[in-house]
């Protein structure tokens, strides 16, 4: 197999995924919005990067099928909000335990993010699992 082409050079302090998203406070440089129907998820600035292992059931058109389970990625890399008023447009899957899964509210894509009821004021969002513009 052929080995992928070099990527160029990502700034010390971003990941390679974050790279051009994140400012030197840290914060989201460019709105967030929904992969699939273009949906604004956040304005800039409204979220913080963060690094944390989170395992999110596989991307599906319905929410509560992916509630129901069937696999999942885990990811490292997401936009910390602090605030649920901070979102533009997000919607919530019924409780899985003990945690609510974040989806588009527009076109139900996802889940894009994470939310343990244990932990009131922390909203995860996967860079993987949306886009900047």
């Amino acid at each position: 197999s052929a080995a992928p082409p070099p990527s160029p050079p990502a700034a010390p302090a971003a990941a390679p995924g974050s790279a051009g998203l994140v400012c030197a406070q840290g914060r989201n440089l460019r709105a967030v919005l929904c992969q699939r129907c273009g949906s604004r998820v956040l304005l800039p600035g409204a979220a913080t990067f963060a690094r944390r292992e989170l395992l999110l059931p596989a991307m599906r058109k319905k929410a509560a099928a992916a509630a129901a389970g069937g696999g999942g990625d885990v990811l490292r890399e997401h936009w910390l909000v602090r605030d649920m008023f901070s979102f533009e447009n997000v919607g919530f899957t019924r409780d899985v335990g003990n945690v609510k899964f974040l989806v588009c509210a527009d076109c139900e894509a996802g889940p894009i993010g994470w939310h343990c009821l244990d932990d009131k004021d922390s909203f995860y969002v996967a860079l993987e699992r949306v886009a900047h513009e």
